[in-house]
């Protein structure tokens, strides 16, 4: 009959009880997969253990794609260091260098300026209306590691829509068809 035939068989066969075991399964998957994200925001300290690089300001340090690890800790912000910081009224996070590190003396509270590698001038015009420096809340970590090009995977499903539906499609069809 073909593979089509086969697997509209399959599906046709399916028992409530296999059906109901395999939503288990899926469920214990994603609950496994929030406990091990929740897990990794306590030990590193970061809102977001793991991000990926979206443009190209940060070559040639940080390519396009690139995945990077995250820690937050209470050691002061330093220059030359590589955060990773959310602007109000922006829902992306940025990577970029510290540049300039400035110490409120009322409150001895560490400001920081920053810039992309690949870009030509600090990043004053990306904060938001008038905010001339960023606060340490703005801050949601330091990057301590990269992988090179995986997060293509996540800008690819972003960017073309398309690929993630046949891709849940695909993986839905083969839970619901499997035979275990």
């Amino acid at each position: 009959m073909g593979w089509i035939g086969d697997t509209v068989d399959s599906i046709k066969s399916i028992q409530i009880r296999q059906l109901l075991t395999q939503a288990v399964s899926l469920g214990m998957i994603v609950t496994s997969a929030l406990i091990i994200w929740k897990a990794l925001m306590c030990i590193t300290g970061s809102e977001s253990p793991v991000v990926v690089v979206l443009s190209g300001s940060m070559e040639p340090g940080f390519k396009r794609g690139d995945i990077l690890f995250l820690h937050m800790s209470k050691d002061p912000i330093r220059a030359g260091e590589i955060v990773v910081f959310n602007v109000d009224g922006r829902e992306i996070p940025i990577v970029h260098r510290v540049i300039k590190v400035h110490e409120r003396q009322d409150t001895g509270e560490v400001d920081v300026l920053t810039k992309g590698d690949n870009n030509y001038g600090d990043d004053r015009l990306l904060y938001a209306q008038g905010r001339q420096w960023l606060h340490r809340h703005h801050i949601m970590g330091r990057a301590v590691g990269f992988l090179p090009y995986v997060g293509w995977v996540t800008i690819i499903m972003t960017e073309k829509p398309i690929i993630k539906y046949i891709l849940i499609g695909a993986l839905g069809l083969l839970v619901i068809t499997s035979k275990d």
